[in-house]
């Protein structure tokens, strides 16, 4: 398989739609700036990585995972295809995207190669129409975050399913901080959270992201942390660089519905800033 570089031009939202494909257009984009989830609306203005930790988390996820060219992945919510082209540039053997969405399956199908070893169909991540044992890594970032805990368990559960004895499972999430943060605190962030992003949010602390995990036999073999600094400047810079970060800020300043909606979600995201990390987990499925 050809490693694959993400091209600017592609990236650009001027290119984000297609008239005549309704498919072809972003996830949300039919809905009003008001009421669209916030990862939509940040996808919309040109924001391209949506994970809480950013690129560098991700790649040291990516790398814990040692993905190579006898692996089969399998990503859950796939969104705008920014991890899955970074999976491809390590040439796994097949990879498969699970997407609920189906005009986000749409828009991450044109974002990649075509060929039998590159797929994303539409699915659920709690019932994948996948064998056991199917594939060796299995990928989730920013999305456990938003599932009650039942739904999260029912997630994990299916992905040690489809998991090889020896497969590894990654996770990059929000994470709240400190532990032992009382419930009445958590509550607290999880409605300001949701009211911002207009998407139920429910992050776990540490020991329960671990413990989620482990209660669905995984055996940890790494975490890591970053700040949640998804709308502050220098992360912009670092994710999207120079000239998607200067994109976004002229779409942000010239659309007003839009520039509300992002300033109320960064007022949420430093007014919790103290309790709110990014994390990422690797789980191994131990062997038989």
């Amino acid at each position: 398989m050809t490693a694959y570089r993400p091209d600017l031009a592609r990236l650009n939202p001027a290119n984000d739609t297609n008239s005549g494909d309704p498919g072809a257009s972003l996830p949300g984009s039919d809905l009003d700036v008001e009421k669209m989830p916030g990862h939509w609306l940040l996808a919309r203005l040109g924001k391209r990585v949506l994970r809480p930790g950013g690129l560098g988390l991700t790649r040291s996820m990516l790398e814990r995972l040692a993905i190579g060219p006898d692996d089969t992945v399998v990503e859950f919510a796939p969104g705008l295809g920014v991890t899955a082209r970074m999976i491809l540039d390590r040439r796994p053997r097949r990879y498969i995207g699970i997407e609920r969405d189906g005009r986000a399956a749409n828009w991450t199908k044109r974002q990649l190669p075509s060929g039998l070893a590159v797929s994303v169909v539409v699915g659920t991540a709690d019932a994948i129409d996948l064998a056991d044992h199917a594939a060796s890594v299995v990928v989730g970032e920013a999305m456990l975050t938003m599932h009650p805990q039942v739904h999260k368990q029912r997630i994990v559960a299916e992905a040690f399913r489809v998991l090889r004895p020896g497969g590894r499972y990654g996770i990059h999430e929000l994470c709240i901080y400190p532990d032992d943060m009382p419930e009445e605190h958590k509550r607290t962030i999880d409605k300001d959270l949701s009211a911002a992003i207009h998407v139920g949010a429910r992050p776990l602390a540490s020991e329960e992201w671990r413990e989620l995990l482990e209660s669905a036999g995984f055996r940890m073999t790494a975490v890591g942390y970053a700040p949640m600094h998804l709308l502050r400047p220098t992360r912009l810079v670092q994710d999207e660089g120079w000239v998607g970060a200067l994109r976004i800020v002229w779409n942000v300043i010239a659309d007003r519905k839009a520039r509300r909606r992002v300033f109320a979600m960064r007022r949420v995201f430093e007014r919790h800033e103290e309790n709110l990390r990014a994390i990422f987990l690797v789980g191994e499925r131990p062997l038989d």
